[in-house]
């Protein structure tokens, strides 16, 4: 299950396992800001949740669908907490990586098409047409298939998503969905454990 070789984005990757050494994640205080992440809900927001996570994982797709929107709800929208959103990618990494290139190409909308990503995600699995699949998704939001095809081959775009991804695992993140609520991480999932571990924060 591969993205079609016109993506060129297969040969690109710097996918290899987390080979550096990992330094203490859990911290008593929000986490620095990285280059290319992601902000969902106020800034000023008192509470930063930190979310890892790929766009070809499985398990990420069902936290998307089943749990934020109960967290947008309750927290984000109600601006007691603003999401951080920090990429990882996982197998089939081509797709990951070419799930968040296309996910930047839309002005506005990167987590609108993540979304849509998401929710696709295990019919273009059982398709076996991971180019195509992204591509209807690209078409979706506007995108021509010439246009899509060169967002995927900009090789920029390519060593930022790279660049990303090795920043994440520099800070010890070995798979996801990883979460961290100011800085410390979660034990669980779910909607009870996340909401507990707001709680704490926003008590200080």
């Amino acid at each position: 299950m591969t993205l079609d070789r016109r993506a060129l984005i297969v040969s690109g990757l710097a996918v290899t396992g987390s080979t550096l050494a990992a330094p203490a994640l859990a911290r008593a205080a929000p986490l620095p800001p990285v280059p290319g992440e992601m902000v969902l809900g106020s800034p000023k927001a008192p509470v930063q949740f930190v979310v890892y996570a790929s766009a070809s994982c499985p398990h990420c797709a069902h936290w998307w669908a089943d749990v934020l929107p109960q967290v947008r709800k309750g927290f984000i929208d109600t601006g007691k907490a603003r999401l951080v959103f920090r990429e990882f990618l996982t197998p089939p990494p081509e797709f990951a990586a070419a799930g968040f290139i296309l996910a930047r190409r839309i002005p506005g909308k990167y987590f609108e098409v993540l979304t849509t990503i998401f929710e696709k995600q295990a019919a273009i699995y059982d398709s076996e047409k991971l180019w195509e699949g992204l591509e209807a998704i690209g078409k979706q939001y506007g995108l021509t298939a010439q246009q899509f095809a060169e967002t995927l081959r900009d090789p920029k775009a390519l060593e930022a998503v790279n660049a990303r991804f090795a920043r994440a695992q520099t800070d010890g993140i070995e798979g996801t969905p990883t979460f961290f609520v100011n800085g410390a991480q979660v034990d669980g999932t779910d909607f009870t454990a996340l909401s507990r571990a707001f709680a704490v924060a926003a008590k200080g």
